[in-house]
């Protein structure tokens, strides 16, 4: 089948974009004339504003309405080879009548949040994988099945001059944190951060830079832990924006952190990541080139919190009671913060 242009709906969220690039670049690489056309929300479009071979249309969700009319007058008219329906949700799934394409493919039912096959007319197959592989299948759907790892952020001179000027002054290895999850059932306790930097900081000399997002739990968070070590942590929780927070990744050694957009965005960069995974597994939404650095204790917290057998759950069970990421301890993380630093 021709694909001269392709339509992508993809609006959220940071991680989940990033993810997506190798797909781009895959689908380029196969087809060099394509025309890619990305809906994507505004938080989003603020990495990626600059991708290279890509036109956005870019939708504010927080005025929905006025956004839907506004989209719906510039696809007006427009036609499509194909819809690659990369979001499965009740916001998405109202834009996909808006866009005229004979092919509209959506993820297989067990994916499809929001009854997204309702608004899609052919669909993926499921397999138990992760969110990459997933996004990788919408390309075989056409055929296309060498894959393109690479991302290629498109940073500016100024984002990586902000981030050597927040950082120059570090000495030793630097070690990245990001505290927070998008939701809280997915944080590690702070205590926990700071017997891991004491102990990092006698191993390897680390500096460490916290970073996260602008609500006043990540603030305070950061706050708690930039504290204990007044001298040798670089608080910017709250003072980054998409591309400056890629470009501090970019100068990372590692990053530290739970299952949070961040953790992609370094993986992008280049940066090794070890991630931390007790409400989902690592193998479905951890950094797709460094899983061998997660501590995964999604299935300890399946058999000990909801008291089921971790082979036979369904795919879309999360752990949301009791407190799964308490399962992680700090010798967990510092045996894999090893397997990065050990060497030096």
């Amino acid at each position: 089948m021709a694909l001269n242009h392709v339509a992508i709906v993809r609006l959220s969220a940071l991680g989940d974009v990033t993810l997506l690039l190798p797909v781009v670049r895959t689908l380029q690489a196969a087809r060099p004339h394509v025309r890619i056309t990305w809906i994507i929300g505004r938080p989003a479009y603020e990495l990626l504003e600059g991708l290279e071979g890509v036109e956005f249309v870019v939708i504010d969700k927080r005025r929905t309405l006025s956004s839907y009319r506004t989209l719906y007058k510039k696809l007006r008219g427009r036609r499509f080879d194909a819809l690659l329906a990369l979001q499965a949700s009740a916001r998405a799934n109202l834009i996909y009548p808006l866009i005229r394409s004979p092919v509209k493919l959506g993820f297989d039912r067990t994916r499809a949040r929001d009854a997204q096959w309702l608004f899609t007319n052919a669909r993926i197959r499921f397999a138990r994988e992760h969110l990459l592989d997933s996004f990788f299948a919408f390309l075989e759907y056409f055929g296309i099945t060498e894959r393109v790892l690479r991302w290629d952020l498109p940073l500016g001179a100024a984002d990586r001059a902000w981030a050597l000027s927040q950082l120059s002054a570090r000495a030793g290895p630097l070690l990245a944190i990001n505290p927070c999850a998008s939701k809280r059932e997915r944080d590690w306790p702070p205590e926990r951060f700071i017997e891991v930097i004491r102990e990092a900081r006698r191993r390897w000399n680390v500096h460490v830079v916290l970073t996260g997002g602008a609500s006043l739990h990540e603030r305070a968070l950061g706050a708690r832990i930039a504290q204990a070590f007044p001298d040798v942590v670089t608080d910017l929780v709250g003072r980054t924006g998409a591309k400056q927070l890629a470009a501090v990744l970019e100068r990372a050694d590692c990053l530290l952190a739970p299952d949070t957009g961040p953790v992609h965005i370094a993986a992008a960069m280049g940066t090794p990541v070890v991630g931390m995974y007790a409400v989902a597994p690592a193998t479905l939404s951890g950094p797709y080139r460094y899983q061998h650095l997660a501590v995964d204790r999604y299935e300890q917290a399946v058999r000990q919190m909801l008291g089921r057998d971790p082979q036979t759950v369904d795919w879309r069970t999360r752990v949301h009671r009791g407190q799964p990421m308490t399962l992680i301890e700090p010798a967990d993380v510092l045996t894999k913060l090893t397997e990065v630093f050990g060497s030096r």
